[in-house]
C-alpha cells in the first residue's frame, strides 16, 4: 500500500493523467448510455453524443500514452546514472537506450570449475552486473607443456572457462578458439588461450589489467576478476597430520592414507585480495558461493586475506549452492551440513544466509556410474543446531548434461533471483524498477518451464502410444486378407 501512495505524490506527476483517463471513461460511458437510451434523436443531438464519445475516447488514449511515458521517465530517473545531475529527463534520447533494460542486481559469484561456470551461465539471463571471482594461482599444480614453453607462471584455465561462460554471443566459437591447440610446426602443442594471455601481459605488463581488458575484448556479460595476483599454493593437512602441497595429489593421498582432510591453508598465508574484488563484494546485492570443489576451489578463495571479512561486512544476500555429489578424496560421505561446517571452521560464522541444495531425485542409473568412481549423493542431513542462522532451501536444481549429473544453470539462477525479489518485496520495493524487471522475467521463465514440462510429458506419451501402436499394428497382408482369414478360421 505504501508503494501505491508514492505514485500519487505531486513529484511523480501521475495524478493528472489518471484524472484524464477517468474523465475519458465518464464521457465515453455517457455517450454510450445516451445512444442506448434514446430511441429517436435529432441529427444535432446525435452529433453532440458522438462528439462527447469521441472526446472521451481520445482522453483515454492520450491519458494512457502520457501515463506510460511518465512511467518510463521515472524508470529512467531511477536507473540511469546520467540523470542524477539533470533536472529534466530527455526521454527522446534515453527512453530506448538498451543499457537501461540490461541493468540488474549486482551479483558476485565465488567458486571454480564447472560449478562456477554453471551459475554464471544462468545468472547472465537476469543481469549484466555479474562479477566472477576466480583463483589465478599455482595451487600446487605442475605447469602444462604450453605454459612451460611460454614460461608463464600463472595458469589461466579458470579465467578462460569463466570468460566462455559469460560470453554473450557465439559462446561455442569462443570456447573452441580459446581451447584450440596449435598445429603449426613452430607453435605445435601450445594453447591459444596461453598465447593470448601471454600477449596481453606483454602489452599491459600486469595480469589483473590483462584480464580486465579481456572482458571487453570478448564482449562478455559482466566481468571476471582474479581473487589475487600473488603466487600461492594450497596445502591440505590430513587427520593423521600428513601435509599435501600439491592440489592434484590431495585425493590420491587421502585415499592411500585412508584418512580425511582436517583443514586447508594457503602458502604464503599473507596473500591479499585485489582492491577490485573487495569493492565488488562491498557493492554486491547478492553473493553466491559455490558450487565447486569444497577444499580446492571454494575455501581457498575465501581464505585470501580480505575476502571473508568483506563478505561478512557486506549487506548483500549471501547464498551457498551445495554440491549434488560428493567428491572422492575430498568430501567422501559428506552431508549438506558437513559442507557448511567445513566453511564455518575455516572462515567463521556470518558468511552464509541461505543454503540451496538439491532434492536428490536423480535417476539411479546415473548415480551408479558415480558410485563406480567412488562418488555418491550428498546426504540431505541438517540437524546441527549451530547452523540455525542459515535458512535452507530444498529445490530440484539438478539435470543430466552429456551423461553427467550437473546443476541446472537456469534453475539455480531462478532460485537466487527469487531470494533477491523476496528481499526487495520485504523492503516494500514492489514498485522498484529492479523488482518489476526481475519479477517479470521470473514469471516468464516459470511459465516457459511449465510449458516445457507439459510438452515433454505429451511427447513421452506420444512415444509410448506410438510404440504400443507399432506392436498392435497389423501387417499389410492381414489388413488386405482379414475377411478371408476370418472366414477360413470360422470354417
Amino acid at each position: 500500500m505504501k508503494g501505491i501512495w508514492q505514485w500519487l505524490k505531486s513529484s511523480s506527476k501521475m495524478k493528472r493523467w489518471i484524472f484524464l483517463i477517468l474523465l475519458g471513461i465518464v464521457l465515453t460511458c455517457y455517450g454510450i448510455a445516451e445512444i442506448l437510451v434514446q430511441k429517436e434523436m435529432e441529427i444535432t443531438h446525435a452529433g453532440q453524443i458522438i462528439l462527447i464519445f469521441v472526446v472521451g475516447f481520445t482522453f483515454i488514449v492520450l491519458g494512457l500514452i502520457f501515463l506510460n511515458k511518465r512511467n518510463m521517465e521515472l524508470f529512467i530517473e531511477v536507473t540511469d546514472d546520467r540523470m542524477k545531475r539533470r533536472k529534466n529527463v530527455n526521454v527522446n534520447s534515453l527512453i530506448f537506450d538498451k543499457k537501461i533494460y540490461d541493468r540488474g542486481p549486482k551479483i558476485v559469484v565465488i567458486g571454480g570449475g564447472t560449478g562456477l561456470n554453471t551459475v554464471l551461465t544462468g545468472m547472465k539471463r537476469y543481469t549484466k552486473n555479474i562479477t566472477a571471482i576466480v583463483a589465478v594461482s599455482e595451487y600446487g599444480q605442475k605447469p602444462n607443456v604450453s605454459r612451460r614453453t611460454l614460461k608463464t607462471d600463472i595458469p589461466f584455465e579458470e579465467i578462460k572457462d569463466s570468460i566462455v561462460a559469460l560470453s554473450s554471443e557465439k559462446q561455442e566459437t569462443i570456447e573452441h578458439l580459446l581451447n584450440h591447440e596449435m598445429i603449426n610446426d613452430k607453435l605445435k602443442g601450445l594453447k591459444f588461450s596461453d598465447i593470448y594471455f601471454t600477449a596481453m601481459k606483454e602489452i599491459y605488463g600486469n595480469d589483473a589489467v590483462s584480464i580486465e581488458k579481456s572482458n571487453s575484448v570478448f564482449n562478455i556479460t559482466g566481468s571476471v576478476m582474479p581473487v589475487t595476483t600473488q603466487e600461492m599454493t594450497i596445502c591440505a593437512e590430513l587427520d593423521n597430520g600428513y601435509v599435501v602441497e600439491e592440489k592434484d595429489r590431495i585425493p590420491e593421498v587421502v585415499n592411500d592414507k585412508m584418512t580425511k582432510i582436517n583443514r586447508v591453508y594457503l602458502k604464503p598465508s599473507n596473500c591479499k585480495a585485489t582492491p577490485e574484488v573487495i569493492d565488488a563484494i562491498k557493492q554486491a546485492d547478492s553473493i553466491i558461493i559455490g558450487p565447486g570443489s569444497l577444499y580446492t576451489n571454494i575455501i581457498p578463495n575465501l581464505l585470501v586475506n580480505g575476502v571473508t571479512k568483506a563478505i561478512k561486512e557486506s549487506k548483500a544476500i549471501k547464498i551457498y549452492v551445495n554440491n549434488i555429489m560428493t567428491e572422492p578424496g575430498q568430501t567422501d560421505d559428506y552431508t549438506v551440513e558437513d559442507h557448511l561446517k567445513a566453511i564455518r571452521e575455516h572462515c567463521g560464522d556470518g558468511l552464509i544466509d541461505y543454503c540451496i541444495y538439491d532434492t536428490g531425485e536423480i535417476i539411479p542409473e546415473y548415480i551408479k556410474k558415480y558410485n563406480k568412481e567412488g562418488s555418491d549423493l550428498v546426504e540431505q542431513k541438517i540437524n546441527d543446531s549451530s547452523l540455525k542462522g542459515i535458512k535452507f532451501i530444498k529445490k530440484n536444481i539438478s539435470t543430466i548434461i552429456d551423461g553427467k549429473i550437473r546443476h541446472d544453470p537456469y534453475l539455480v539462477a531462478q532460485s537466487a533471483i527469487s531470494l533477491i525479489c523476496n528481499d526487495l518485496k520485504y523492503e516494500d520495493k514492489e514498485n522498484d524498477p529492479e523488482y518489476l524487471m526481475l519479477n517479470a522475467k521470473l514469471k516468464s521463465d516459470k511459465r516457459i518451464n511449465k510449458l516445457k514440462k507439459v510438452q515433454k510429458k505429451q511427447n513421452n506419451r506420444k512415444n509410448i502410444n506410438s510404440k504400443e501402436n507399432k506392436k498392435t499394428k497389423k501387417s499389410k497382408f492381414s489388413e488386405k486378407y482379414s475377411e478371408r482369414i476370418k472366414s477360413i478360421k470360422e470354417s
